[in-house]
This record gives C-alpha cells, structure tokens and sequence, in this order.
C-alpha cells in the first residue's frame, strides 16, 4: 500500500515536471518570436511573392485595383491600363514590412476618434491563396508627422510615418504607363523622321553603325542619334487624371498644326508618334500605342524637330581614338605618306618626331564641318587619305577652295562638307611641323656621360 502510494506521489511529481518544462518551452518559444525590446512593431508583413492584387480606395474616388497578370502587374480599375513599375513597386515593398511608429491601444472602443470608423485611406492586399488583408489610415496624430492606422480584424490601434501613407496614398494616374513608345532599343531595325518639312530615316551601313540612309546614304552623328532614340524610347504623356484632360487634349491635336513625326521598327513591329503644336502653343502628341491624344513636354518636341542636316555626322574623319597606321598626305604638289611601326612614325624609313605627329592627328580627329552644302566643290588642292583599324579602314577626303573656306567630299559619299578656311590652315600647320626625330645617343656615347 506504502509501496503504491509512493509510486503515485512519483507519477504526479513527474507530470508537474514535464508539464513545467513544457510551458517554459512554450513561453521560451513565445519570448522568441517576440520583436527585441524597443523595436517597432510590425502591422504587416506580406512578401512580394505572395502578393496577387492590391486594391486602393479613398472617400469620394472609384477604387484603383492593380493585378498580376500574364506576368506582368496590369491595372483593371477604375480602367485597365498597362502599369509603371516604379509606382507600383513602391506599393509592393511598402505592403512587405509595414512598420508602426508605436502602438497607441491595444483596443480602442471608439474608432472615429482616430479617423478609423470611415478612413480616408485603404489598402486591400490579396494574396496568391486568396486571403486578404486590410490596412486602414486615419486621421493625422495631433503631434503631426504621422497617422493612426490598424490592420482590419485586429483592435490594435497603431501610429505610422507619413513617409509609410504616402506609399500608398496614390491615384489611378499615378500607377499609368504614361510612356508613349514601347520599343525595344536594343532592337529597333529604322526609324522613320518628318521634321523641319523634311522626310528622312535612319538604318544601319554594314560596319553595323547607324547612319542616314534616307534621302540618301549619310554619316550619322552617333551623339545625336543616340540622344533622337533616347527621347523617343523616354517620350511621355503629361497628365493630371483631369476627367475631360483627354477631351481637351484631343481638340487640341486635332486643331494642332504638324511640328514633327517618328516610326520606329523593331523586331516586333512598327510604332508611330506624331506630334502637333497646338494654338496655346503647347504640344500634343499621338501615338499608335496608346488610344487618345496627350499633352507632350516642350523638351521632347523641340527635340524631335531637328531636320536631317542636324543628326549628320560633322567630323571628317570616323578614325576617332583608333590609332591610324598610314596617313598619305597630298597638298598641292606636295606629297607626304606617313607609315607607323608601333609607337614610331616613319616617313620614306626616316623616323618623325613623335610629339609632332600626335599633333597633327590630333588636328585630323577633330576636323569638321559647319554646314553641308548641296555643290561647290571644284578641283582638289588637297587630299587626305588615313589608315586605320589595322588596315581595314581607309577613309580619303579631298579639299577644293570655295570662296574664302573649303569644300570637302569624302570617298564614296554624296555628302559635301563646309569647312572655315581657318580649319584647314590649322591642319597644314600641324603638317609643316612634322619634322624627323631627334637623334639618338649612341650607347657608347650615353655610357660616357
């Protein structure tokens, strides 16, 4: 009986124990969790991976939903339109740590004390499974800098940053594409321009380089082409959202006069912008991508109104830093072939001064026109002819005298080329000081001094 009675005593001990250790576990996995003293406390938390929709409404506004489609977030309220990823981002990252300043109660009896009851703000966030989770934003504390907000089904009332509403406090308009090209720069195949009454386009010759091929086959300036293809892959819309923004736009391009049109192809197709000036003296613009008419920025106007002669390449050589390694020189009755070996420069196997031909490449380099006439050019009184790329290059330029400057024509080109009469008396310059190196010391001789 004693015997049992011990047993018993025993049995009960140990269940205690075991029941001890099992809720100091518990508690001990519950201090875990817990975020580290002083830390804010966290409202939400829903990775972006999660995330299918969100949907954001305010007093008074049609709801704006954003949904993950075919890959790609669309908008399909308050009208479905393609979506800005820099806006919409923003949201997303917003919803993955929403993070209180500090708890205000743990459950409040009256909600509209805190702009709560009927907030001016909510987020709707829908997860993959289809649950959802419901941010509301109230009033701004009386302190300032920051809201009262709660997460829906929990009583916990909240404080949070300014910086954390204005995440989401964001309009239909604010979450649009307002892009009016969708190309893929990397490749467009032409582009099609009519600026200045002129029509003309561009293509690539085949080093694969960019030129004007349209009215007739022209070295591009890769600088202003290159800036031509960045306006029109950035070119937006200015918009407010206004309701009849889009009806007034429209009267206006359709009362605009013409200013300035591209098509741009690429790989999957061909899409046009036409922009028109209209009678406030503002611009307006169409495009095949999007439906209706937009005010533009003067920037991207002014810019696309540039006629052919303003995207030619100026230069008359396309050598650039490439190191040329001949350089045949024929002034007047004059002539000089320069040959280089390595770092040396040669001429009729008599090694030049170094300096002096730098010099005079670099005077080569950096010879342009300043404007491109339609005739002019005579009888030649000078020609260049450089060699470079290792040999794969040869670009010759004959000079004829036109009245008090110059007149150029590169080989095979129809282009002619303008230049100052004080351009090419800078090249001759260079020319007349190209003098043989200096000797140098024998060894016997430097070793004695």
């Amino acid at each position: 009986m004693l015997r049992m009675r011990g047993l018993l005593i025993a049995s009960i001990v140990l269940a205690a124990l075991a029941g001890g250790i099992y809720w100091s576990n518990k508690h001990e996995e519950a201090e875990a969790k817990k975020p580290p003293a002083g830390e804010p406390p966290k409202i939400l938390m829903l990775p972006s991976v999660e995330l299918q929709k969100f949907e954001i409404r305010k007093i008074g506004v049609a709801p704006v939903i954003v949904d993950h489609q075919s890959g790609q977030w669309q908008m399909t309220a308050p009208k479905p339109l393609a979506t800005f990823l820099g806006p919409v981002g923003e949201v997303i990252t917003a919803l993955a740590s929403v993070t209180a300043d500090r708890l205000v109660e743990d459950k409040a009896e009256d909600l509209s004390e805190f702009g709560l009851s009927s907030p001016a703000l909510e987020i709707i966030a829908t997860r993959k499974d289809g649950k959802t989770s419901e941010l509301l934003i109230g009033e701004e504390t009386p302190t300032g800098r920051s809201y009262f907000a709660k997460l829906a089904g929990d009583p916990r009332i909240f404080t949070i940053s300014s910086s954390t509403r204005a995440s989401f406090d964001k309009t239909w308009n604010d979450f649009r594409d307002k892009h009016l090209m969708t190309f893929d720069q990397n490749k467009v195949t032409g582009i099609e321009m009519n600026a200045k009454g002129e029509d003309f386009a561009f293509g690539k010759n085949n080093q694969n380089e960019w030129q004007i091929v349209k009215p007739g086959p022209m070295r591009a300036d890769g600088g202003q082409f290159s800036d031509l293809m960045s306006a029109l892959s950035s070119a937006t819309m200015e918009t407010t959202g206004a309701e009849d923004e889009e009806k007034k736009a429209g009267e206006a391009f359709a009362s605009g006069s013409a200013f300035a049109a591209a098509k741009v192809s690429d790989s999957s197709g061909t899409q046009e912008l036409t922009i028109r000036k209209g009678k406030d003296q503002s611009y307006y613009a169409k495009s095949s991508v999007v439906a209706g008419a937009y005010k533009v920025p003067a920037s991207l106007a002014e810019g696309l109104n540039k006629s052919a002669s303003g995207f030619r390449n100026k230069k008359l050589f396309d050598f650039d830093w490439d190191n040329p390694i001949k350089i045949d020189v024929r002034d007047g009755a004059n002539r000089a072939i320069y040959d280089r070996s390595g770092e040396k420069w040669f001429l009729a196997g008599k090694r030049m001064d170094t300096a002096a031909m730098s010099d005079l490449i670099a005077k080569l380099r950096d010879t342009a026109a300043t404007a491109f006439p339609d005739k002019g050019f005579t009888a030649s009184v000078l020609d260049i002819a450089v060699t470079s790329s290792d040999g794969k290059r040869v670009e010759t330029v004959d000079f004829s005298k036109a009245g008090d400057g110059y007149i150029a024509r590169r080989e095979n080109e129809p282009g002619l080329y303008r230049l100052d009469a004080a351009v090419v008396a800078e090249f001759q310059k260079a020319l007349s000081a190209v003098k043989p190196a200096a000797p140098q010391p024998s060894p016997a001789n430097a070793k004695k001094k």
